[in-house]
């Protein structure tokens, strides 16, 4: 069950590595790209960052529920610019994003009482038992977004230039 619980971030790894490294290299990123996606990024990396550091309890349960509902507003905000610049197959990527977006917020927020409540209920203790492994996994995660937030402001930003032709796949 653990390996389910982090199957999304798998996907969203994955998926968004392909994105960038395929199909954003390949054509290049418009203007209104190189200032969204950092926005996006942006936006889970809050939902992470708040579960790693802010103790679960009901009331911050339900702002973390408007913080994950922002994020999944935000990341759809670039597909009326994604139809003058993307082919269909960038399309499929970005539905499959969409649709994997609310269940990696749903999955951090099943993991976020692991990380900071001594006295579970079992359904908890079944799907994680080790506390620690989780604790390192959500760590990993914020420092791997975090690094990636900076790589994409920092590349489309400074390092790319507008009148180089993109990378040919």
């Amino acid at each position: 069950m653990q390996w389910l619980i982090i199957l999304p971030f798998f996907i969203q790894a994955l998926a968004i590595s392909f994105d960038e490294y395929y199909f954003h290299l390949r054509r290049g990123l418009p203007r209104f790209e190189r200032i969204g996606h950092p926005i996006d990024t942006f936006s889970f990396l809050v939902c992470l960052g708040f579960v790693f550091f802010i103790p679960f309890s009901s009331s911050m349960l339900k702002l973390y529920i408007i913080f994950a509902l922002i994020s999944c507003l935000l990341v759809t905000k670039d597909e009326f610019v994604h139809t003058e610049h993307c082919e269909g197959a960038e399309h499929w990527l970005h539905a499959l994003l969409f649709l994997n977006h609310p269940l990696l917020l749903a999955s951090l927020a099943i993991i976020w009482p692991l990380l900071t409540v001594d006295d579970l209920p079992l359904f908890w203790m079944q799907l994680m038992p080790n506390k620690t492994l989780f604790k390192q996994f959500i760590l990993g995660q914020t420092l791997f977004v975090t690094v990636f937030l900076f790589y994409q402001i920092i590349f489309w930003n400074v390092v790319w230039k507008k009148d180089e032709p993109p990378v040919k796949a």
